[in-house]
Formats: structure tokens, sequence, C-alpha cells
């Protein structure tokens, strides 16, 4: 342990530059699939036929092994930053997808019903009464995907990627632990945080609701 700390104290700018570049590609590849996971998961709920299709493409992505999509990826678009992205995006998208599915499946349908009562339009309807009465479901895809996209991410060096993976193979290839330490601790870490924060936000909405 004293090599690490050792390491650590003599290369942490790098290590910090690292980190950086695993977070911007974990929350880019989380962000887009938002955009597109929270859409897809109203279609499927909103329609079954169309949800099971829906649901079905994105577990085939999922099982994919996460080296071998990166490599197809890497065909395709090429090393770097611009495939890890697309890979995490892909490997992001089925918890967000399931989640919001299921959460707006498990709305009453008496409040939904309520929502039409008082003349809400279906836009209306979704946004103001079920998609924040499923939001719990949401952040749970949310809190998932990001512990999945953190981990995928340390492997981005194999197709021309930067992060967290750099210190992991290197320690690896040249039998260094201390290098190996200072790419899987702050991974491990990063992956800690974002369910933390996720878990507390969860938390601090249910709390709210039942004040």
């Amino acid at each position: 342990m004293g090599l690490f700390f050792r390491y650590v104290g003599e290369n942490w700018s790098y290590l910090l530059e690292l980190t950086f570049d695993h977070v911007m590609m974990v929350l880019t590849g989380l962000a887009l699939a938002l955009l597109a996971g929270i859409p897809l998961g109203i279609a499927a709920a909103s329609n079954r036929r169309l949800g099971k299709i829906i649901l079905l493409l994105a577990n085939i992505v999922q099982v994919f092994p996460s080296l071998a999509l990166l490599v197809l990826l890497m065909i395709v678009f090429g090393l770097g930053f611009t495939t890890v992205v697309i890979g995490l995006f892909l490997y992001s998208l089925l918890p967000i997808i399931r989640n919001t599915y299921v959460g707006l499946t498990q709305v009453d349908p008496a409040i939904s019903e309520a929502g039409r009562g008082v003349g809400m339009s279906t836009a209306q309807l979704l946004f103001r009464v079920q998609l924040p009465l499923a939001l719990p479901f949401v952040l749970t895809g949310i809190r998932i995907s990001a512990v999945i996209a953190i981990g995928v991410a340390t492997i981005a060096p194999l197709i021309g990627g930067e992060g967290l993976g750099r210190e992991i193979y290197a320690g690896i290839n040249m039998d260094n632990p201390a290098r190996l330490y200072a790419g899987a601790v702050p991974a491990a870490l990063l992956a800690l945080l974002a369910d933390s924060l996720v878990g507390l936000l969860q938390k601090g909405i249910n709390r709210g609701r039942s004040a």
C-alpha cells in the first residue's frame, strides 16, 4: 500500500486528468441514453406491442459482451472518444427504458382517469401526473446505468479511449500493482459515489411525497 500512496502522491494531477476524462465519457453516454431511453420507455408503456419490440432490442444490446460490442463499434466509428461514448450510450439504455416503462405501467389507472376527468390532455397527463409518479423508477434506471457505464468505461483504452482504464491496463501490462490500484480504486469510488448520490435523490423525493 505504501507504493500505491507514493505513486498517487507523485502522479495526482495525471490521475485527476484521467478521472475527468472517465467522468466526461460516462456523463456524455448517460445523457444520450436519457434523451433516447425515457422517450422509448414512454413509447413502450403507451403501446404494449411496440414495448415488447423496444425491450427486446435493448435486451439484445445488453447481452453483447462489452468488449465485443466496443470492438464492433470501433470497426464502424474508429478509435477514440466517440466510439466509447456510443458504447456507453447503448449499455445505459436498457435500465432506463425498462424502469421508465415499469414506472409508467405501475401508475394507478384511477389516477390517470381522474386526470382525464378534469380535462387533461394526453401530454398534460403524462408530464404532470404519470412521469412524476414514475420518477423513482426512472431514477433507479439512471442509478443502474451510471454504475454500469463507469465499469464499462474502464475498458475504453483498448479502443483508443482515455480514462482510468489506462492506469489499470498499464498496471497489468507492467506488473505494477500501484498503477493498477491507482486506476481501479478511483473507478470503484466513482461507482459508489454515483450510486449514493442518485440513492440520496430518490430518498429525498420519497420523503417529500410522504411528508
